[in-house]
């Protein structure tokens, strides 16, 4: 479910609403790298600035979800959107997908400009995908049938390790994690109706005509347990990164 074994030109084709989150992370980490003032200026009214929000910039509330400026916070932010958005994309398709992570990242900066002060400044994706587990939570425990046994166990996994390192590291919009969290999970039941089988079957397979969404539950292998490791390791490095 969380692997991803497509081509490029696959992925492109397949997620197109992931793709082009990726590329407008780039572009505006790109434009942060140019030393122009007039650019970094422009990108300033693009923040999450409680004060500019207060005096009627409500475009504050949704263009942080795609700001980033340091070459770690948008590669493990976008790293984090790769490995957890496909999935729901294709289970959701285009337009509810789209609502789905916009609307919980402007939950998560809604909750900011309500509980953090007027000077205080934000930028970066997390909310929005905080509000991805959030999503994939209420289909664990409401939506039982959407996702089997195997997956739901990574995703909780998931999100008691996001949630630990929330609060543990330093400059983390801990207010965006938890409401963007929330965000998803209560935006979810609008678009997520029961349904009687699997999306996702966590399975091995040894032949070639496999695909990400279509696994066979088995036995633990070398290679299950390679990527267990790995995506434990890139949550660390997403998670301890976050603003």
């Amino acid at each position: 479910m969380f692997t991803r074994t497509e081509s490029f030109q696959s992925f492109l084709r397949l997620y197109p609403v992931v793709s082009v989150i990726v590329g407008i992370h780039l572009f505006f980490w790109l434009l942060f790298q140019i030393p122009l003032p007039s650019i970094q200026i422009s990108l300033r009214l693009l923040e999450g600035y409680n004060t500019g929000i207060a005096y009627g910039e409500y475009w504050r509330l949704i263009t942080p979800i795609f700001l980033h400026i340091s070459f770690g916070h948008v590669f493990f932010n976008t790293i984090s959107l790769i490995l957890f958005a496909p999935a729901l994309e294709r289970f959701l398709k285009k337009t509810k997908f789209i609502i789905l992570y916009v609307g919980a990242g402007i939950i998560a900066n809604i909750a900011t400009f309500l509980f953090e002060p007027l000077q205080y400044v934000h930028i970066g994706a997390s909310g929005a995908i905080f509000g991805l587990f959030g999503t994939y939570l209420f289909m664990v425990y409401f939506r039982k049938g959407t996702i089997d046994k195997a997956n739901s166990q990574i995703i909780i996994s998931i999100l008691v390790i996001g949630l630990i390192m929330t609060f543990l590291n330093t400059n983390i919009n801990v207010i965006a994690h938890i409401f963007g969290f929330i965000g998803g999970f209560i935006l979810a039941p609008l678009f997520i109706k029961k349904r009687t089988h699997f999306v996702h079957e966590t399975t091995y397979t040894s032949t070639r005509s496999s695909t990400p969404f279509q696994w066979k539950l088995g036995k633990w292998t070398f290679k299950g347990v390679f990527w267990v490791i790995f995506f434990m390791i890139i949550l660390i490095g997403v998670l301890s990164r976050f603003l």
